[in-house]
């Protein structure tokens, strides 16, 4: 028997990946139910993990690799078709689908809206829809709260409240409930696109969520033209700095359509991401009482008298900041994305070929034991020892197409967590433990059930 101070202690869900080879068949029923169930176990143990299922594929962990293929060879590495199939229905060619020049026009256009003044500017509206959200979660004082509900409709509150918030004709539950709707039914993989049939071959799933799609891009439609007639008041939300906003190169600005497909992929991305690193905080924080608390005491002590945070309380918290990282660590919202090789290149002394798809299955990346100690442990404290590998922690990705959105997430993240551990004391509930499922981004299946008391 170990000495007891040698026992392992008991580790957060994870996913079991696979130790056996799988066919195209048994591949597309594993990726329909959980995405990251195709990963094998031993790619968090090699650099790089090679394999044939319909057309050749490689799933890259080295990070002198990621960094050729995210930095220096980027324009070789488009994103897959997969993944252009699934969300062009919903977001066209926006940011996050667009490549080459469409790309780098746009990005230039929409990066001063995600300067460091403007994100800091919208902190107000963070904070308040955190204490909103200790509201709702007080009322239920004495019974089991799914977290993950109330954490997608708060980061959903600040997404539209700083994308519509001089817009009061806008049915903000509508938007919500059709970009849930897609997600839910276009994220799952389709055996058409495993193959590369075209696109205009009808995928049923996305048949009947597109029609809700485009009832809201008819509504984000009325909403950018009827904002672009009137002057804003007050400090600008995100819709007047994307109307604001032109490519500094060409002086080119975005159309309404084109607006419109990027303020959806904001709003996607705005509140799924942030939801989720949220709701994987919370459930990590009740796993570890001992972090909770030390972390509770930072966020009351930043706090002091005041009812809310605010921007400049960042740098002061620390410990919520790194229970932040190392939940997008342990449960990153993009686990696996998928890119085309274009043309022959090598990565780890392997031949890449023209059409071959590359992947890079990021919750691997992040659990790689030659890449991190302990590395299924949640062991904040490890983000106060220095800087890791860039390219070993990918959560918003890296190069020039790293998420545009990622400073204002992490402001969001750390905000909301600070006011909620500030209000609350969150203890997990024996035999809830939430189930990690990729399908579009890897949510807690299930829900995040925790009892709240108020303190």
């Amino acid at each position: 028997m170990p000495h007891p101070s040698e026992e392992i202690s008991p580790l957060p869900v994870r996913i079991p990946l696979v130790t056996q080879p799988m066919g195209v068949l048994a591949s597309l029923r594993a990726a329909r139910t959980n995405l990251l169930s195709i990963i094998p176990d031993i790619a968090t143990r090699q650099p790089m993990v090679s394999g044939r299922t319909g057309k050749r594929w490689h799933m890259v962990m080295d990070p002198g690799a990621l960094k050729r293929m995210l930095l220096e060879k980027l324009d070789n590495y488009p994103k897959s078709d997969v993944t252009k199939n699934m969300l062009r229905p919903a977001i066209g060619e926006s940011l996050f689908i667009a490549e080459g020049a469409h790309w780098r026009w746009q990005r230039r256009a929409t990066a001063p809206a995600f300067s460091h003044r403007n994100v800091s500017n919208l902190a107000p509206v963070m904070s308040d829809a955190a204490i909103r959200t200790v509201e709702r979660v007080g009322a239920h004082t004495g019974h089991a709260v799914n977290l993950y509900d109330e954490m997608v409709a708060t980061t959903f509150d600040v997404i539209s409240e700083v994308t519509f918030s001089q817009d009061q004709g806008i049915d903000r539950s509508a938007v919500h409930d059709a970009i849930e709707q897609y997600i839910v039914e276009a994220g799952k993989v389709s055996l058409f696109d495993i193959f590369g049939l075209p696109d205009w071959i009808p995928r049923p799933g996305r048949m009947v969520s597109g029609q809700a799609m485009k009832a809201t891009k008819s509504l984000a439609d009325r909403a950018i033209e009827a904002r672009s007639k009137r002057q804003s008041d007050g400090v600008p939300d995100l819709l007047d700095l994307l109307l604001a906003g032109e490519d500094p190169e060409t002086g080119r600005r975005m159309n309404t359509a084109e607006m419109r497909d990027n303020l959806l992929t904001f709003i996607v991305a705005g509140h799924e991401t942030t939801a989720l690193a949220l709701s994987w905080s919370l459930y990590l924080c009740a796993f570890d009482p001992a972090v909770q608390d030390e972390a509770r005491q930072e966020a009351r002590n930043v706090l002091g008298s005041r009812s809310r945070f605010d921007a400049e309380d960042l740098p002061k918290l620390g410990l919520i900041r790194r229970i932040v990282d190392e939940a997008l660590r342990l449960y990153p919202p993009a686990a696996l994305v998928s890119r085309t090789a274009r043309e022959a290149d090598e990565l780890c002394g392997r031949e890449i070929r023209p059409g071959d798809t590359v992947m890079v299955p990021i919750y691997a990346l992040h659990r790689h034991h030659q890449l991190w100690v302990d590395p299924d442990a949640f062991r904040p404290d490890r983000w106060a020892r220095g800087k890791v590998d860039r390219y070993a922690y990918l959560p918003f990705g890296d190069g020039p197409r790293i998420c545009i959105g990622a400073s204002f997430a992490l402001q969001e993240a750390v905000l909301i967590l600070a006011t909620l551990l500030s209000r609350f004391r969150f203890t997990a509930i024996k035999g809830r433990d939430p189930d990690p499922v990729m399908i579009l981004t890897l949510r807690p299946e299930g829900g995040v059930w925790l009892e709240c008391e108020p303190l």
